[in-house]
């Protein structure tokens, strides 16, 4: 009788090229995102607040002063920065999600081994 408990050869399918990096890319690209949204609300409730507090004293926001615009633009670069890597990942997570969906059938593919049912397992 063959034993059957020895460790089992199978060849598992490792993608080439970009579809390698797929499902990799597509999980930083997402937290990423995540990342850059919480960002942007951040920078939108302290924008918020830096108005409110700069119009508790009588003026707006939207005066054309020295200090109205430099409020205004004081999270710009940071709200610049975060749109555009927003973009980027979203972006590259479509990418790699295109990449694994084409690659969907051929991960199960030829893994070699042999059907083994519940009574097998128990032997």
């Amino acid at each position: 009788m063959k034993d059957s408990a020895g460790t089992p050869q199978s060849r598992q399918h490792h993608p080439g090229g970009l579809a390698r990096f797929a499902r990799p890319a597509l999980i930083v690209s997402a937290v990423v995102a995540v990342v850059c949204i919480a960002l942007l609300v951040i920078i939108f409730f302290l924008d918020a607040f830096n108005a409110t507090v700069y119009s508790v004293g009588g003026s707006s926001i939207q005066d054309d002063t020295q200090e109205a615009q430099d409020i205004r633009g004081l999270y710009a670069g940071a709200r610049a920065g975060s749109i555009f890597f927003l973009v980027v990942s979203l972006m590259t997570a479509a990418a790699a999600a295109v990449l694994l969906y084409r690659g969907r059938n051929s991960a199960g593919e030829g893994d070699g081994g042999e059907d083994v049912d519940f009574e097998d397992l128990g032997r």
